[in-house]
């Protein structure tokens, strides 16, 4: 019998039915991968289950006992860790690994006790931080382990939902992750795992359910599919995995020169970044990757070297400055960092361009519909209207915006920062397709972090490797392959690497 089995549900909102006659069981001691591209329904079934929607029909049954998604999320015996990091930053780990207190709060009032059950807790994360330490600083991949902790907190959960647990990890934390989940497992736990990343899909997976524009469309054990048969459910097409978007007119001159620049995580860090070239850096999360491009745009403070910008000296600590010159952020937290969730979709594309559409300190209503327009159409965004709030709109299409919005700034350098983080497959393309395109038709410089390192592989004409900190090689177009860039990045250099291959 299954643990957890949603029967026939059906949500409609306002001229969208988002879910219709959805069914799903998941089994004790099973790993079952849901996927689907964004806006298949993936995430108003998650809301159902966890009670934050009710089904238009339907229902929901925990050991084949009928129940309210909502009961099921405030008893704790179903846990949901979303995608997103949803911690209390001036709290300490133990506070956090506790809150909502609910149960738990025969710890809170024996510190003793309170503090032994955290580090027991951290010890099954594997995570090797102060209990007493505040949130705030440790690294967004122990946050995101951290969230999981919560789950674990509670002693009568059943079920537990990860919304793509591994976003924030590198493989070093992933593999973490994943014997974490195979543990879990043995103890006979229900794992529902939701991810864009299908070969965690194969690895990790037991059973699949994949929906796609609110309907089921396939289920299947995993060891009976593969790659290709997902991507065809998911999408209805076949996708290319081995395509390369890298811009093949990458010879410009140099629009930005690093020299020895130094700040958090990272130290005397030189590159050079010409006109319509991608480069990608690589490296394991904590290297230091987002914190260089959060340096040179002016959010963290530089502790020394240099930048000549378009010929000119760089002024740092200021973004204002950096948009000025033509150089454009877009940050991986793209919620927290990139949007204003609650607001309009025109009011987050005009947030960029306010001198441009009013006058005297007031918007133009015109200027400002005309230039989203522009925005939605040239970027193929899916949106309701214009009046949207972002929030409701999927991942890839926020990605859009933001993408859509700088252009409009005409940039001379664009930061991407993991720009396809909780994107599904399809979307990635495009994304991929609209790199390749700012870099060849419009020269703008694209600077590229990812995690995934299959798509700084295809998208990059360069790739710079970090190692705490560190630059490690540059690999041109002509040296990039999958295992001498994996190699780099773990902090063995390339002619260390080439060296060592010659003696054996």
């Amino acid at each position: 019998m299954s643990v957890l089995a949603v029967k026939n549900i059906t949500k409609t909102f306002p001229g969208v039915k988002a879910l219709d006659s959805v069914d799903l069981e998941v089994n004790s001691g099973e790993i079952h991968c849901l996927v689907g591209e964004n806006g298949a329904g993936k995430s108003t079934l998650i809301k159902i289950i966890t009670g934050i929607y009710e089904p238009d029909t339907g229902s929901i049954l925990l050991e084949g006992n009928e129940k309210k998604g909502k009961d099921l999320h405030e008893s704790g015996e179903v846990a949901y860790v979303p995608q997103e990091i949803n911690v209390f930053e001036e709290l300490s780990i133990a506070e956090n690994l506790f809150a909502p207190f609910g149960d738990n709060t025969r710890f809170i009032y024996n510190r003793k006790r309170f503090y032994e059950k955290a580090e027991e807790i951290l010890a099954e994360l594997h995570l090797d931080v102060d209990p007493q330490e505040k949130v705030k600083n440790i690294s967004v991949a122990d946050k995101q382990l951290l969230q999981i902790g919560r789950a674990l907190s509670r002693d009568n959960f059943k079920v537990l939902i990860l919304d793509e647990p591994t976003a924030s990890l590198a493989e070093e934390e992933v593999e973490r992750l994943f014997s974490l989940l195979r543990e879990l497992k043995d103890r006979g736990i229900a794992i529902v795992f939701i991810t864009h990343i299908l070969e965690e899909v194969l690895e990790m997976g037991d059973e699949i359910t994949v929906l796609r524009n609110g309907f089921k469309v396939g289920h299947s054990e995993v060891s009976a599919i593969d790659e290709d048969w997902i991507v065809k459910k998911m999408t209805g097409k076949e996708i290319k995995f081995d395509k390369v978007y890298r811009p093949e007119k990458s010879s410009g001159s140099v629009v930005m020169k690093v020299k020895n620049l130094s700040g958090p995580k990272f130290n005397n860090v030189s590159f050079e970044l010409r006109e319509g070239e991608i480069l990608g850096i690589a490296g394991l999360v904590g290297a230091g990757r987002s914190e260089l491009l959060q340096t040179i745009f002016g959010y963290l403070p530089v502790q020394s070297g240099s930048i000549e910008f378009a010929g000119q000296d760089w002024k740092f600590n200021n973004p204002n400055h950096a948009i000025s010159q033509g150089l454009i952020y877009l940050p991986e937290e793209r919620k927290s960092q990139g949007i204003m969730p609650d607001q309009s979709v025109r009011d987050n594309v005009g947030i960029l361009h306010s001198d441009n559409i009013s006058k005297l300190g007031v918007i133009n209503n015109s200027e400002s519909k005309k230039l989203t327009d522009n925005v939605i159409k040239e970027y193929d965004v899916k949106t309701a209207s214009q009046r949207t709030k972002i929030k409701f709109l999927s991942g890839g299409n926020q990605q859009k915006i933001l993408i859509g919005r700088s252009m409009k700034a005409k940039p001379k350098v664009l930061f991407f920062d993991e720009p396809t983080k909780g994107i599904d497959v399809n979307v990635k393309e495009e994304i991929y397709l609209l790199m390749k395109e700012l870099a060849e038709e419009e020269q703008v410089g694209i600077v590229f972090v990812s995690s995934e390192m299959e798509e700084v592989l295809r998208c990059s004409n360069r790739i710079l490797t970090l190692h705490e900190g560190e630059v490690i090689d540059v690999f041109t177009e002509n040296e990039i392959d999958k295992e001498t860039v994996l190699s780099s990045i773990i902090g063995r250099k390339q002619k260390e690497t080439k060296a060592q291959e010659v003696a054996d």
